[in-house]
């Protein structure tokens, strides 16, 4: 990271740059729920992720269709730090799904795609791997995220529950909670029409909590 900031300075000078990064981030984890308790809660379901993607992959190139939309660019966003920069991660999915890591190269460079409205998929041929990667999210992440709300709700001082059978406890994450927010006022914002869509593609899948009660 300090090469990339600037490029010809001194070696000693990057490696001491290169240090203090490495010392920040790694002091920050707790703030996005990182830790002991939460890791192998985070690791599995990642591993589920790039299966249940990689599976996906293999129905249809991007995740609405044949043409990338903001849900691949959001997907992409996380995934440049997983299967590109950290390199725990990187190997783990080179190994396990190669498809992935490809994808993400070639989302990196989408400049050949000439996308059409037809590339969409329609509301009526939903691919069951989409389903899939909704319940991957339903499982653990929608868990965290009402969780760590209730938490802000209350005003307090961490974020204690049970995700797939194991403990989850952090303190809570703010900008977590603006999600939430974020995501129920478009929900609301949709017309009856979209609104039942929407219903009927997230239904048992878990991601449904998010706009209940």
């Amino acid at each position: 990271m300090p090469r990339w900031h600037r490029l010809t300075a001194p070696e000693a000078e990057a490696l001491k740059m290169g240090a203090y990064i490495a010392e920040r981030q790694i002091s920050r984890l707790y703030v996005v729920g990182s830790n002991d308790t939460t890791a192998p809660v985070i690791e599995d379901s990642y591993k589920r992720f790039l299966d249940a993607f990689k599976a996906h992959l293999e129905v249809q190139p991007f995740l609405m269709g044949q043409r990338p939309g903001a849900s691949d660019f959001g997907v992409y966003g996380q995934l440049t730090q997983l299967t590109h920069f950290d390199p725990t991660p990187m190997e783990e999915t080179l190994k396990r799904v190669p498809r992935v890591f490809a994808w993400v190269d070639v989302v990196d460079d989408c400049s050949g795609v000439e996308p059409v409205e037809g590339d969409w998929m329609t509301r009526g041929n939903i691919p069951a791997t989409l389903v899939d990667i909704l319940k991957e999210v339903g499982r653990v992440y929608v868990s965290a995220l009402l969780a760590n709300a209730r938490a802000l709700a209350a005003g307090e001082a961490e974020v204690r529950t049970e995700i797939d059978g194991r403990a989850l406890v952090q303190q809570p994450f703010p900008y977590q909670g603006k999600c939430l927010l974020w995501l129920r006022e478009k929900y609301a914002a949709l017309s009856s029409n979209d609104r039942k869509c929407v219903e009927g593609i997230l239904a048992g899948t878990g991601c449904e909590r998010l706009f209940e009660g």
